[in-house]
């Protein structure tokens, strides 16, 4: 018998207790101070019960439950809903401070119905049997002006016939006056961007001429809400504007969004993936921004009424009071996303859409793939990147972002490391002492 291969144990954050989680076995506990140390040091008083948690386990036993999983998760991956995102542009309305996308070649032939249609006739066939929504992705799709707007309520109208849920990812700055245009479609939710309140937002996402876009914002997060719309407002987070949380979250309280089930939040972390216009010295580590967050959250708590970070999958096991399954792989390029913009090409993901290189076949003017490449991006997981066969955190990292690993590495079977021991420690430091 051996100490699984799985088993994750550090300190928890500002305790003296420890954890030891498995996401092979399922099983999570908390350990006072001996106990870990005796667990550490390779003595297993409680075997029985450390055998029955799986953290003590037959190797060939190991083998074979892993596999069992993965085939599951494998199983379960081809029945999930496939998210279609389509660009119908690359321009935009703001010039924000860290866009990633101002160096893409805007195509000067706009989208137009026969785009659409060939769009939709590829969507029809190649997703026939799969459950799937689509999301409007840029640039900016919801921009001024009439002929744009005839071009989304086609993208909306196409999709209400095959009774397809759109999602919108939008700046918000002209959410107010598509309120109408939204309405005719089955909308699931608008995701859209604040930096923080006025002064903060103001200073990083502003328009081309560099007028205030933080008020306009707020008045289209309202008119979805009230018109039911689902909201999920998205905090891009960096060394500029991360002390503004706590003043984003006050904010949000006060507005009532906080109490609507419409309303949702995430936080993203402001990286470089292909550029950045700003000095990278802005930037935060995937640890290092949790660090912060963390300490600002016991600063102020009524953070966690605007926003509860997963700090990997710590959220996860004190909300459901469970473990999440084995996540044998993060990227969903190819599998369970693809990107489409209105130049006819296809690519993996959002991260790689529009980026020269990346493109992974077309659907217009004629239809072809890359059937090698896409292979390459549907093999990706755990199994076959080299970095994670032999990790122990694999499974609850999955190998991180394809996009990213292949701008690291320059390959898809590369892996993108999660920090997902330090995460914990300051997961289980959170919600352990908040639970």
């Amino acid at each position: 018998m051996n100490f699984s291969h799985y088993n994750i144990v550090s300190k928890i954050k500002d305790s003296e207790n420890y954890f030891i989680l498995n996401l092979l076995s399922g099983s999570a506990d908390i350990l006072e101070p001996e106990k870990a140390k005796e667990i550490l040091g390779g003595i297993y008083t409680d075997l029985i019960e450390m055998t029955d948690r799986g953290y003590i386990v037959n190797q060939d036993d190991e083998k074979k439950l892993y596999k069992e999983k993965y085939l599951n998760f494998l199983d379960n991956r081809n029945d999930d809903e496939v998210q279609i995102f389509f660009v119908p542009n690359y321009s935009c309305n703001f010039s924000c401070s860290y866009c990633y996308q101002n160096q893409y070649y805007n195509e000067r032939n706009p989208l137009n119905s026969e785009i659409i249609s060939a769009f939709y006739d590829y969507v029809d066939i190649e997703f026939a049997n799969r459950k799937k929504y689509i999301t409007i992705f840029g640039g900016e799709p919801l921009l001024p002006g009439e002929k744009q707007k005839a071009n989304i309520k086609s993208l909306l109208s196409e999709a209400k016939k095959r009774n397809i849920d759109i999602a919108i990812v939008t700046n918000g700055y002209t959410l107010s006056e598509y309120i109408e245009v939204l309405k005719t479609a089955n909308i699931r939710e608008i995701q859209v961007t604040l930096d923080g309140t006025a002064e903060l937002h103001n200073m990083r996402r502003y328009l081309k001429n560099k007028a205030d876009t933080f008020e306009k914002i707020v008045e289209g997060i309202d008119a979805c809400l009230a018109n039911n719309f689902s909201v999920n407002l998205r905090f891009v987070a960096d060394k500029q504007n991360i002390n503004g949380l706590p003043e984003l979250a006050d904010f949000s309280i006060n507005k009532g969004w906080t109490k609507s089930p419409l309303f949702k939040t995430q936080i993203g972390r402001n990286y470089e993936l292909h550029h950045c216009q700003e000095s990278r010295e802005r930037l935060f580590t995937r640890v290092s921004l949790y660090e912060e967050i963390y300490k600002l959250v016991k600063r102020y708590p009524q953070i966690l009424e605007f926003h509860k970070p997963a700090f990997s999958i710590s959220k996860f096991i004190f909300e459901q009071e469970d473990m999440p399954d084995p996540l044998f792989d993060s990227c969903p390029a190819c599998k369970t996303e693809w990107a489409f913009d209105y130049t006819g090409k296809i690519y993996s993901c959002t991260a790689t859409v529009g980026k020269a290189g990346e493109e992974l076949g077309t659907f217009y003017p004629e239809k072809s793939k890359h059937e090698q490449l896409i292979a390459e991006w549907e093999e990706r997981d755990v199994t076959s990147i080299p970095e994670c066969k032999g990790c122990s955190l694999q499974l609850a990292c999955g190998g991180g972002c394809g996009s990213i690993a292949k701008n690291n590495t320059g390959k898809i079977l590369s892996s993108d490391c999660r920090p997902v021991k330090e995460l914990l420690e300051l997961g289980f430091g959170l919600y352990y002492a908040t639970n």
